[in-house]
């Protein structure tokens, strides 16, 4: 059919003014923050373009981080800031006034900027102080290589805001572009698109395209060498260690392979890991793009690269989709250990699958005994306000969370459980979610198309662990309780009964010592596996931990522990060892170690021993004008 000019005209027309009239802005709604000084609702940043120099004379970081907002027809702007001198701040180009708020221990101070209601940028210039809490600055004896200085940050929870003025809150998600300048030796690398080899002028520039959120901006500087794994995966770390590193983390590309089949495409391009230095605080940090691990992953025979495998599960739960608020981390961390968990059990089956769940759920059990005094705190959603958000980064949200998951599998079958998880992560790309947000997700999209009830808010806002909580169980583990019950009927060592053990079957061995057990068995038993100096890691912390709580003095155990504490900064092994001298009655031992070892110890772990230990060195709460 035809139409007459004038009525197509007429079209035309209408068409053009319904493009040109203006589309409405879509306007994101935040929720509460208790961890930022930050109004978000009222205006909020976008993307940061961040340029700094990295000083190792001075140990500080200076130069300005400049944010493109969204204003809500306000004339102020709020950003976190702890530890920084604010040199001065410019709004659209032009020099503003600014004002920090009162300090609070916790969340340090408001930075105040004001703006006009049109106001589209800011920009901060800054430097860091010695009191910056993400930052560790070592001498070259503190590495690896013992050549040359580092550095590396570690933003997690609310610590970005002490290198960064920024607002230091998880929903606040960002995209970023970054200048660095470093000593012409060394190399800067991000949790970003990263350089494969060294700057000659040390001038590295950085991207990360997808918005991520500010505690997971992280950089390190060192004497650093890549190597490649796949097209998409490979190690970073100094010249000492490059070789062992890759060795031990070999299998990551078959590690990213099983993950996506479980749970669709990995969105990030490159899946990198830093091997640290040994006073890096956690096991692993899921920083996007670049894993930041511990040294004390590598022990020969990648028996500890669950880690690994923890860290890039994170990919998905913790940076894809987002915990809206530190009260909420459980949803980071227990979708983080079922996910870890399948990823493992995928390559090397449900036997060590199962092994290491286990260690979890007695983890889970010992976590729940040391937190009887206060049972609120084995909720998994949690409420923290005017409290320390790191208090929450426990085995309840890691263990508790991966135990609530796998229970709802059990219940609903593992073929839907997996369709519903992939489409969770898909729908729920790049946001963030309460815990509110992923029931109601749970509900409609899992529990009702299916017709089934199920206690999720018993698990979820009661504490302790519901009575219909998945079993876990191992024959491998029942077979190590057997082994030392005959050593310990018997008092001889079968050396043959422990051919072909894994790590995860001495650890728990080690753990399950009886409290009757002796210093002359376990004499025996050091004498028989030279535990004492065992290579493995989490096999010598285990070790070290009955030795302290069982007064076991043989083989140069105590300075072995001593040693160990002076050159892991893990805070999760210096912690437990830390609490065996507390539960042995040996604080007096503990402090004296401590007193020699804490500087070489990152803010993190050793804000954790202060207060486990009762330390107090200088005043750390006076604010920086």
């Amino acid at each position: 059919m035809k139409y007459p000019l004038i009525f197509l005209f007429a079209i035309a027309l209408s068409c053009f003014n319904c493009a040109s009239e203006k589309e409405p802005i879509e306007t994101k709604t935040f929720v509460e923050e208790p961890h930022s000084f930050a109004i978000p609702n009222k205006a909020y940043i976008n993307h940061l373009d961040l340029d700094i120099e990295v000083d190792f004379d001075t140990q500080t970081l200076k130069g300005s981080a400049s944010y493109d907002i969204t204003n809500n027809n306000v004339s102020e702007i709020v950003l976190d800031s702890k530890f920084l001198n604010i040199k001065s701040v410019e709004a659209d180009g032009k020099e503003t006034s600014f004002r920090l708020g009162d300090f609070d221990e916790f969340l340090g101070q408001a930075l105040h900027i004001d703006i006009k209601n049109d106001t589209k940028t800011i920009k901060v210039f800054y430097e860091t102080t010695e009191r910056t809490e993400a930052l560790q600055w070592l001498d070259p004896q503190q590495t690896a290589d013992k050549t040359h200085p580092f550095l590396f940050t570690q933003g997690q929870a609310i610590l970005t805001r002490t290198w960064i003025p920024i607002q230091d809150s998880p929903q606040i998600r960002i995209t970023y572009n970054a200048n660095v300048k470093v000593p012409n030796e060394l190399m800067a690398v991000m949790s970003a698109e990263n350089p494969k080899e060294k700057n000659p002028e040390g001038s590295y520039h950085f991207q990360m395209k997808q918005p991520i959120s500010p505690y997971l901006i992280a950089l390190s500087v060192g004497n650093l060498e890549y190597r490649a794994i796949s097209n998409r995966t490979g190690v970073y770390a100094e010249t000492s260690m490059i070789d062992k590193v890759q060795n031990e983390f070999s299998e990551m590309d078959n590690m990213l392979k099983a993950a996506e089949a479980l749970y669709g495409t990995y969105a990030w391009e490159q899946f990198d890991v830093i091997v640290l230095p040994p006073s890096f605080p956690f096991g692993g940090m899921e920083n996007p793009r670049l894993t930041f691990a511990t040294p004390t992953l590598i022990a020969g025979d990648k028996s500890l690269t669950s880690v690994i495998a923890h860290e890039l599960a994170h990919s998905w739960s913790g940076n894809l989709v987002t915990n809206s608020t530190w009260n909420d981390f459980w949803l980071n961390e227990g979708f983080t250990v079922y996910f870890e968990i399948r990823i493992m059990e995928a390559l090397y089956g449900k036997e060590r699958a199962d092994m290491l769940a286990l260690i979890g759920r007695q983890d889970l059990e010992d976590e729940i005994e040391d937190l009887k005094d206060t049972p609120e705190s084995t909720q998994l959603k949690l409420d923290l306000k005017n409290e320390n958000p790191d208090d929450g980064m426990n085995s309840i949200a890691y263990d508790k969370g991966y135990l609530f998951l796998r229970t709802l599998e059990e219940t609903v079958g593992r073929d839907k459980f997996d369709v519903f998880l992939k489409s969770y992560f898909t729908t729920n790309a790049f946001t963030t979610l309460t815990t509110e947000d992923f029931v109601n997700y749970l509900n409609t999209k899992l529990l009702e198309p299916n017709n089934l009830k199920f206690n999720t808010g018993e698990w979820i806002y009661k504490p302790g662990i519901p009575s219909n909580a998945a079993v876990i169980t191992s024959d491998k583990f029942d077979n190590a309780e057997r082994t030392l019950e005959q050593f310990l009927k018997l008092n001889e060592v079968d050396t043959a009964l422990t051919n072909n053990w894994t790590t995860q079957e001495w650890v728990h061995f080690i753990r399950n010592f009886p409290e009757t057990i002796t210093p002359e068995q376990m004499a025996l038993l050091d004498n028989a596996f030279d535990f004492t100096n065992s290579g493995n890691s989490h096999i010598a912390m285990v070790w070290f931990e009955q030795s302290i709580i069982h007064d076991y003095r043989g083989n140069d155990v105590d300075k072995n522990i001593a040693s160990f504490l002076t050159q892991v900064g893990r805070r999760w092994y210096v912690e437990t060892l830390f609490k065996a001298y507390k539960k042995a009655d040996k604080v007096e031992e503990a402090l004296s170690i401590y007193k020699e070892t804490r500087g070489n110890y990152h803010s993190v772990t050793a804000s954790t021993i202060d207060l486990l230990l009762n330390y107090t060195s200088e005043d750390t709460t006076s604010q920086v004008e």
